[in-house]
């Protein structure tokens, strides 16, 4: 030391002696002058650092001892003067064996002496500055600088802990040698500060915990990486970026790295999809840089692939860039170690960690290429439980991972797992995976698996497994899946597709869900090449009704078979009527009188439908005439005979309205409803007593159409027989039944022709007459035009017998009125009818 540094600082000391001596009085405003006209003769005088480094070897034991006065301010400026020596000073180390035991005193005690939190702060501060410009000569000093850490980073002021953290990241790079030996105990109190509810503290927090294992032993990795790994779903970005950076220096420079690699991969992974850009791009950054690094420090083991596989596989993700060797690597040898947590955590009761997972896995798939195959099991056991998630970002990542699987591994592998898995326990998640691997695979490598996958959905256990919408939802996506990737080449299993395609339509009732089969069906045909739905039907139709066909003996109405059978037949459309030969036969078993009741009711709704429009459905082609009788004799009038209960009544009013639509069509000929005339028309006579007003009036109206079909080719003891049923409906409960039963008279008199002896057969007119002419007075006024009109009908067949009739009654009725236009119609009739 100069000698005039040393005459300075001893001139220094003797101006400030009384100034120390002062510092034991017991007034506290006289201790606090004191300590400002210290800084007054040092600080502002701007002594030389040499001069400095005299004095506070001389000042620091009475500024520690003020570290203990009672006055707050007091405290303050000693611990502030202190600050300014260490700054100032050129050997501030020989200050340490006084002062970090002074400050290890007042805060790393059982119990804090310190009471002020700013003062708490400013000697932490000054125990930061003492770190910085001592470096590695406060290792004597290791545990009293740990025990003050210890005890400052769960203080209750939150700018204590920041500060603490602070001196605890440049604690451990001053004395990397030593550090170890004591960063343990500094791993609980960082732990249980790292949920505070401030974002800096939890950003300090968490850099801090990140210099504490990299330079301690690494034993604490298990501790931390749980918290580590739940902040990944903070809330503050800031707080997910210093985990990525934590979590990225750790793979790059952490001595023990490749022991921890499968613990540390997953959280650097999770924040690839990080809502934050630049937090996935500091992601991408770390993995980068650690692939490259342990690929140099691996090189020789990677020689052969450095060598030869520099190109991408032949079936990559558009758009995704590939990772380098180093991080395929890496996940590859580690995934066997990662797969089983995330599996475990796919499920986790938490949503935000469901979700990551499921990112994750994505993330791994990528990486591990066709290495996935050793792993399929759990993958798919995995990829099954998070897609029956309730969550829709959870299914999504996963189907993401499952597109991976169709991409990356054989077909003949996932398809063995995936169908074994589906024919012991189908379900929506199953069905979900299936469709999202098939997407994922390439149209030929897929190709010679087609039948397999086809003849698997089509299976009973599995397309008819449930009639739950979300079910049959996810087995219409494989048949779409299935379409997108065999393109032309659906044509080979074209027929089990529909079928597929019919048993969903045949389980839901879901109007959204049928439109998209509808859309299935169409993309089916044209990739085909086919015009339209019902060539696709007509190139399949034999096949589809043998399919059922095979077990039409146990149908009920309950029978899914029952159904497939419905729709298939009400949408082919014209193809109907081409494949009559197959449908009569399955449609003559089931609507035996002998078969399930509700079953022949919905079979005979079905049959109304299309006989309403025969030209376009089983007449298209003009050969259902061929199988009239067939139909007549072995489907309708066996169930149009009598028997007592509401069931057999509900099934003759349908074969009733089956009739009256085969009737309306227009497909019978006169000539062919004579020949089975007599057999059929007791059974709809018998219909006009049924207790159902809508049997009754559909009885009359097949009267008179029958009566218009067969014309005057009835004999006359077949009309005989007709007409007092007919009269018996006019005194019917219901008005629309005797509107139908005046038409159906009506026809009856235009049945009437030359065979029919008016002499022999004149009372029956008589009476008929008679019947109808007290309906004139119906207080209805549409019955009274329905009688006139039937009436003027049968004026052409017996005049002079009418107007003898009216002219009897005339008087009796309330109201001349019909009797008189009846009497005026028959005056101009001509002379020789009358």
């Amino acid at each position: 030391m100069a000698a005039g540094d040393e005459r300075a600082a001893a001139e220094v000391m003797q101006t400030i002696a009384r100034h120390l001596n002062c510092l034991n009085e017991a007034n506290k405003h006289t201790r606090k002058r004191a300590l400002e006209s210290i800084r007054a003769e040092t600080f502002d005088k701007r002594l030389s650092s040499g001069v400095l480094q005299e004095v506070f070897d001389c000042l620091l034991k009475p500024l520690l001892k003020c570290l203990s006065d009672p006055a707050e301010r007091c405290r303050e400026c000693a611990i502030s003067m202190i600050g300014d020596f260490i700054k100032c000073v050129p050997k501030p180390e020989e200050s340490l064996p006084y002062l970090i035991p002074a400050v290890a005193q007042r805060l790393g005690g059982c119990e804090i002496l310190e009471p002020s939190e700013e003062l708490r702060l400013s000697l932490l501060e000054v125990l930061t500055l003492t770190v910085e410009v001592c470096g590695r000569r406060l290792a004597p000093y290791l545990d009293d600088v740990v025990r003050i850490l210890q005890k400052t980073i769960v203080d209750p002021f939150p700018e204590v802990k920041k500060e603490s953290c602070k001196c605890t990241v440049s604690f451990a790079r001053a004395v990397p040698e030593h550090f170890h030996m004591q960063s343990e105990s500094l791993v609980k109190p960082l732990m249980q500060t790292i949920s505070h509810q401030h974002s800096k503290v939890r950003v300090a927090v968490i850099e801090a915990t990140g210099s504490v294992i990299q330079y301690g032993t690494g034993k604490s990795m298990d501790d931390v990486l749980s918290h580590l790994a739940q902040r990944l779903f903070d809330n503050a970005p800031q707080v997910r970026q210093a985990v990525t950076k934590v979590v990225g220096n750790w793979l790059l420079n952490l001595r023990d790295r490749y022991s921890y690699f499968h613990k540390l991969i997953p959280l650097l992974l999770s924040s690839f999809s990080d809502e934050i850009p630049e937090i996935r791009h500091l992601a991408f950054d770390y993995w980068k840089e650690t692939g490259s690094q342990w690929q140099k420090e691996n090189e020789d083991d990677l020689k052969d692939k450095l060598d030869f596989l520099t190109s991408n596989p032949s079936l990559y993700p558009a758009g995704v860039e590939r990772p380098g060797l180093g991080c395929r690597e890496l996940i590859f040898r580690n995934l066997s170690k990662i797969l089983p947590a995330l599996s475990r955590d796919v499920t986790d009761w938490v949503v935000g960690t469901r979700v990551k997972s499921a990112q994750l896995l994505a993330v791994l798939l990528l990486h591990a290429e066709d290495h996935i195959t050793q792993h399929m099991e759990l993958i798919l056991c995995t990829l099954y439980r998070a897609c029956a998630d309730e969550e829709k970002e959870v299914v999504k990542n996963c189907l993401e991972a499952a597109n991976l699987i169709g991409t990356f591994v054989d077909p003949e592998v996932f398809l063995k797992l995936i169908l074994s898995h589906l024919k012991r326990s189908s379900s929506p998640a199953h069905l979900m995976v299936l469709s999202a691997v098939i997407r994922g695979c390439s149209g030929p490598a897929l190709k010679p698996h087609l039948h397999k996958i086809v003849d698997a959905l089509c299976h009973p256990d599995i397309s008819q497994d449930s009639e739950k919408l979300e079910y049959l939802e996810q087995l219409l996506s494989c048949v779409q899946a299935l379409l997108a990737q065999s393109g032309h080449d659906c044509g080979d299993i074209s027929l089990q597709l529909l079928k597929v395609l019919v048993t969903i339509q045949s389980l839901s009732s879901d109007q959204p869900l049928h439109d998209k089969v509808q859309e299935m069906m169409t993309l089916l045909y044209t990739q085909q090449g086919l015009s339209s739905r019902t060539e696709l039907y007509r190139q399949h139709i034999g096949e589809l009704i043998e399919w059922l066909a095979a077990s039409q003996n146990s149908w009920t109405s309950y029978s899914l078979e029952r159904l497939q059978f419905e729709v298939i037949v009400i949408q082919s459309g014209p193809v109907t009527g081409e494949a009559l030969p197959v449908i009569i036969p399955v449609l003559k078993t089931c609507l035996q009188p002998s078969r399930d009741p509700e079953m022949r009711l919905k079979l005979f709704t079905m049959l109304s439908r299309l006989l309403l429009n025969a030209s376009e459905t089983v007449d298209s082609r003009g050969e259902f005439s061929s199988y009239l009788d067939s139909f007549l004799r072995d489907i309708l009038i066996p169930n149009l005979l009598w028997h007592a209960g509401r069931t057999p009544a509900a099934i003759r009013t349908t074969a009733i309205s089956c009739l009256w639509a085969l009737l309306y069509s227009g497909t019978l000929s006169g000539a062919r409803m004579m020949t089975v005339h007599s057999e059929l028309m007791p059974h709809v006579i018998a219909a006009l007593d049924e207790d159902s007003k809508t049997t009754r009036q559909m009885a009359c109206r097949i009267l008179a159409s029958l009566l218009k079909l067969c014309g005057c080719q009835l004999d006359p003891d077949g009309l005989n027989k007709v007409y007092p049923e007919l009269l018996k409906r006019l005194d019917d409960a219901c008005d629309e039944v005797r509107r139908a039963a005046a038409k159906a008279l009506g026809a009856w008199f235009q049945c009437v022709g030359d065979e029919y002896d008016r002499a022999l057969f004149k009372s029956h007119v008589e009476f008929l007459f008679r019947g109808l002419l007290v309906h004139l007075d119906d207080p209805e006024t549409s019955i009274q035009n329905a009688v006139f009109d039937v009436l003027k009908e049968g004026s052409a067949v017996y005049p002079s017998l009418l107007k003898q009739e009216v002219e009897a009654v005339k008087e009796k009725h309330r109201s001349p009125f019909y009797c008189d236009k009846l009497l005026q119609h028959i005056s101009q009739l001509p002379e020789d009818r009358v």
